[in-house]
């Protein structure tokens, strides 16, 4: 039994780490395709979401419901750190069940990342009043999010998967 809770604990330690691995990646891809939009479709995207990320706009909502003012740079930096908790967090879970998806490894890391995508981006973000609706943004905006998210769910495992050959006997 205590093997078991060490097994999990270390799953959701490698899963953080492996989301804050995979955060980096995702915001690589991110903007590099958002640098290589149409200024038509980054218009539409950045007027939509105010010229602020659903993660800026998560920090000033926090900080204003703690009674705080926060300045630009630290509504930036604050907006960092939530998207990268949240990286890390949904890694940890991911983590945590992977070893009980019955799939490939590339399936399930390209499942974690479009689950996240639909969850997080397309769901929780509008229903927090983070971001517009879906409808609000160009297609471009949607197809970038699910590639990004993609990547993430595939970073994501290969980190997962290289761990668990160094976690075996034998590895």
């Amino acid at each position: 039994m205590e093997w078991a809770k060490q097994d999990i604990a270390t799953d959701l330690v490698l899963g953080a780490f492996a989301g804050g691995v995979a955060t980096v990646a995702l915001g690589g891809v991110t903007s590099t395709l958002y640098a290589r939009e149409n200024r038509l479709a980054r218009w539409q995207e950045d007027w939509a979401r105010g010229g602020k990320s659903a993660y800026e706009i998560a920090a000033e909502k926090a900080a204003g419901a703690a009674g705080i003012d926060l300045t630009d740079d630290q509504v930036a930096q604050s907006g960092t750190a939530i998207h990268y908790g949240i990286g890390a967090g949904s890694g940890a879970v991911y983590g945590a069940v992977r070893r009980h998806i019955p799939a490939p490894a590339v399936v399930r890391g390209l499942g974690f990342g479009a689950a996240l995508w639909l969850i997080a981006d397309e769901g929780a973000n509008p229903a927090l009043g983070l971001t517009p609706g879906p409808g609000a943004f160009p297609w471009q905006t949607h197809a970038r999010g699910l590639a990004a998210h993609l990547v993430f769910g595939l970073v994501a495992e290969g980190v997962l998967s290289v761990a668990d050959r160094f976690r075996r006997p034998g590895g």
